[in-house]
């Protein structure tokens, strides 16, 4: 070896970066001192060793890097879920005005009477009848396109904010069929909502239903039976599957190898028990059970196989994780209430028994006014 060699000799690259203008130099040199025909091979292998620097940096760098904790997007979250998702059925279930129920059937001025507190003469609704009429959207429907706008858009601005890349064609896919499957429920339920002005039971299946079973020719109970379909089944499976995917997906890199920042703040506290509970609601109401007991354990999966890694779920990870935690606590006590309630005990068959909130106001709460 030359004297000179070694003064010519790079320094060794300390980084990822310096790895990188490394290999781009030599493959420069490379050209013009070697016949192309025998660089063909070494040059694809000089392609194929940057690409594979260029995306060990970009992983190197979304591991160390940690989110703060989404006070704001969580709390929005939060706060438009009870709105408008859990409000949603409260406003539409309002009071008959006597005035009102004298000119609906007489199936509906006695679910008016059900529905109006005892004793009271001049109960209002909080949205009057004539602002909504039975074959006008109601109140409920309105928060529910909102619902269908403002989710989505915070779904969006949650995974803008994940440390990780996230499969963006998945994110697309997800949120378009989110939002399908919200639009065909708000359909079904609306009509829903409004049988029960007519006395449709919820507690009750579609066929078994007073206004329903008599029905002529029998092929409209067939056409209810679709609705319900719709509202309960393929709207719920569209709505619901890709909203638990993204949360999912986004709770995927939540991640700290920074034991101490494995911690939620202050703020964060207060939130977890209203989310908690209304992922209750979510689960109950929706009958989603299954979808949600999957995706909690596939996050228990996940913190155990990085817990081996030394990665640690960062204040969004811990949020996320102990609302669902607190959630599966929350149902298990409601299942276990309502265990021996033979009439729900009826129209939710089989192993997996959740009864929906619903469901228990119509039987045991509406019906003693």
């Amino acid at each position: 070896m030359k004297k000179g060699s070694a003064a010519r000799r790079r320094p060794i690259p300390t980084s990822a970066r310096d790895v990188l203008i490394a290999l781009d130099a030599w493959s420069f040199q490379l050209a013009p001192t070697r016949p192309w025909g025998s660089l063909a091979g070494e040059w694809d292998r000089v392609k194929a060793l940057n690409r594979y620097c260029r995306h060990s940096s970009v992983k190197a760098d979304e591991a160390a890097s940690t989110a703060p904790f989404h006070l704001d997007l969580w709390f929005y979250f939060t706060l438009q879920n009870w709105i408008l998702d859990f409000g949603r059925p409260i406003a539409m279930m309002g009071e008959l005005r006597p005035e009102e129920g004298k000119n609906l059937p007489r199936v509906t001025q006695n679910v008016g009477a059900q529905l109006s507190p005892k004793g009271a003469s001049n109960s209002q609704l909080v949205f009057p009848l004539e602002w909504f009429p039975l074959n006008k959207p109601s109140v409920g429907d309105y928060f529910h396109m909102a619902y269908n706008i403002i989710t989505p858009f915070l779904l969006l601005k949650l995974i803008e904010r994940s440390p990780r890349t996230l499969p963006r064609s998945m994110i697309y896919v997800s949120i378009i069929t989110f939002i399908m499957g919200a639009s065909i429920h708000l359909v079904g339920d609306s009509v829903n909502h409004r049988l029960i002005f007519s006395g449709y039971q919820n507690h009750l299946s579609v066929r078994e239903n007073p206004i329903i079973k008599n029905l002529k020719p029998e092929t409209l109970i067939d056409s209810f039976e679709l609705l319900y379909y719709y509202d309960e089944y393929l709207g719920h499976s569209m709505w619901y599957i890709p909203f638990f995917l993204i949360l999912f997906m986004y709770f995927s890199g939540c991640f700290t190898p920074t034991k101490a920042e494995s911690s939620m703040p202050g703020p964060a506290l207060p939130l977890v028990v209203p989310s908690g509970l209304y992922y209750w609601y979510l689960v109950t109401e929706g009958q989603i059970f299954i979808l949600f007991i999957f995706t909690f354990f596939a996050m228990l999966a996940l913190v155990l196989h990085q817990k081996r890694k030394r990665l640690f779920l960062d204040s969004n990870g811990l949020f996320l994780f102990s609302s669902f935690a607190l959630t599966l606590l929350l149902v298990a006590l409601w299942v276990a209430w309502l265990w021996n309630d033979p009439v729900l005990r009826k129209k939710y068959p089989g192993v997996i028994y959740v009864p929906e909130p619903w469901a228990f106001y119509t039987l045991h709460v509406s019906s003693r006014h």
